[in-house]
């Protein structure tokens, strides 16, 4: 997203609109796409030495859920961008390579597709209290299967006497 510091007047500028996801050069990954155009409101100035922007981002992203592995849609919003650079020498300021690392932060580390609640994961077993995911006790007393930490914790060599 490319602006000309001859449109930002002295008292700053409002600007919304779109972009096609494409400019965000996204990592080309399995588990992350983008299924709409970048959504963008955002206030401009300039001080003596340099562009600030802030504002409101939005992109509807699909991403690979981490228990299930399935693709889920995930409207990715980010509703505090506060950024500032120093005043390029050229007309316009590129404000791309910031905007997508503001995205890129507010990714889930995690990913799950029932982030919403409106869908239940197909990776986790029902209990009588709700889902429950795999590998995690749902309280009822039944025995949990073996976990690879209690193989690895075997490995271990006993202390030694003094």
């Amino acid at each position: 997203m490319k602006i000309h510091q001859r449109q930002i007047p002295d008292d700053g500028l409002h600007i919304e609109g779109e972009e096609p996801a494409e400019v965000l050069d996204l990592p080309k990954t399995d588990g992350l796409r983008a299924l709409t155009p970048l959504r963008y409101s955002l206030d401009l100035g300039m001080s003596a030495d340099g562009i600030w922007a802030t504002g409101e981002l939005a992109i509807d992203l699909e991403l690979h859920c981490v228990r299930c592995l399935e693709a889920f849609e995930y409207p990715l919003e980010v509703s505090e961008v506060a950024l500032e650079m120093e005043r390029p020498t050229t007309e316009t300021v590129d404000l791309t390579p910031q905007l997508r690392d503001d995205i890129l932060l507010a990714l889930p580390a995690y990913p799950h597709c029932d982030w919403s609640g409106e869908r239940v994961c197909p990776a986790t077993v029902p209990s009588a209290e709700g889902a429950v995911p795999l590998g995690q006790s749902d309280g009822r007393g039944e025995p949990e299967p073996p976990s690879a930490w209690s193989t690895l914790d075997q490995l271990k060599t006993p202390p030694r006497p003094s």
